[in-house]
């Protein structure tokens, strides 16, 4: 019995200076587990006379009683002292500024917001969107868009070329979304009024220029559109875009193997200061290029160009988000630099719209 009472006084001081739960788990499995100490000890008893059963067995069942009233006591006093040093140290200090909420803290990429700024301004005008693959064949990419064979743009220098398949037909990352024009073209019936938003590829790149890039693309095809509709519907979208009640224009001539008579188009603006001003100054800044579809295009998507005719133009996203933002290098777009999102990018909630202004 003596070496009971010493045994139990062992485990009172080591319960005593238990500091964590792990610890008291610890004792608990030491005294208490199926291998425990004292567990131990009560099975001795039935090996025990009946004399010694009745002097140990009353000491053991009041020793396991005891033990587990401390380790209780103690479990409560440790969970009381760990939720008192949360509490110490989750203190709020009133004199920080109040956190930003996600919707607050998250910003749009520029390039996103004038995509759906682009989309805002065409569907006012019942368009709708088109899309088309980043892998292209060549067909859809240069053939059936009017580009001769020995075309300079077909060259390696200018597109990126995958490997030829077993056919020994070479797939490429396409260099403009006009090939979407041309999906369109074979699977819808005129009329058509399509806007075609994307990435494009082209090996170029400095600060201006990047080997990807967006592109809109905007395509009209019925049997009674002109030149005239062209024009006042890239006026249309110049004005509400950079927000500004009038623009000036200049088309001039210019050469696209998909679209004849072919322009570039030149807008008004100031740029004698660091920002550019659109709708006044006496500088010009070409924006996009356009043109009527030509014949040629319409026949290779079974379209009679007889019957039916229409008018496309093409400017880069890119491009003129930095016109409308003020970004000087195009590289900065693709830098993932969260610096750089947090000056220039929109808030989440800045959803562009007609009624309430583009720029909100």
């Amino acid at each position: 019995m003596k070496n009971i009472e010493i045994l139990a006084q062992e485990i009172r001081d080591a319960i005593n200076a238990a500091d964590s739960i792990q610890a008291l788990d610890t004792i608990r499995v030491f005294a208490f587990g199926k291998k425990g100490i004292i567990s131990e000890q009560l099975k001795s008893l039935s090996s025990m006379s009946s004399d010694m059963r009745k002097i140990a067995g009353p000491v053991l069942n009041s020793l396991k009683k005891q033990i587990n009233g401390l380790l209780t006591e103690r479990r409560k006093q440790l969970r009381k002292e760990i939720f008192s040093a949360e509490i110490a140290h989750a203190k709020i200090d009133v004199t920080l500024p109040v956190r930003q909420t996600p919707a607050e803290r998250g910003r749009i990429h520029p390039i996103s917001q004038v995509i759906d700024e682009i989309i805002a301004i065409f569907s006012d005008m019942r368009f709708t969107i088109a899309m088309g693959p980043d892998i292209e064949t060549d067909y859809y990419n240069f053939t059936a868009l009017n580009f001769p064979q020995r075309h300079p743009a077909r060259e390696m220098h200018d597109t990126f070329f995958f490997n030829p398949d077993e056919k020994g037909a070479c797939k490429l990352l396409r260099t403009h979304t006009s090939a979407a024009q041309i999906r369109t073209m074979r699977k819808q019936k005129p009329p058509i009024r399509i806007v075609i938003p994307g990435k494009t590829y082209r090996i170029d790149s400095d600060t201006t220029h990047s080997p990807m890039f967006h592109q809109v693309e905007g395509l009209v095809i019925d049997k009674t559109v002109t030149i005239a509709n062209m024009m006042w519907v890239l006026e249309h979208f110049c004005k509400t875009f950079f927000e500004v009640p009038s623009v000036k224009m200049r088309f001039r001539p210019s050469f696209f193997p998909f679209t004849e008579p072919s322009m570039e188009v030149d807008i008004q603006c100031d740029r004698s200061k660091a920002d550019i001003k659109f709708g006044k100054g006496k500088d010009w800044l070409e924006i996009l290029g356009c043109g009527m579809v030509h014949p040629k295009v319409l026949r290779n998507c079974n379209l009679d160009s007889e019957e039916y005719q229409g008018f496309a133009w093409g400017m880069g996203i890119d491009r003129i988000a930095m016109l409308k933002y003020g970004m000087p290098d195009l590289r900065a777009f693709f830098d993932a630099d969260i610096r750089w999102l947090e000056h220039y990018g929109f808030r989440p909630l800045d959803i562009p719209t007609l009624f309430d202004g583009l720029t909100s």
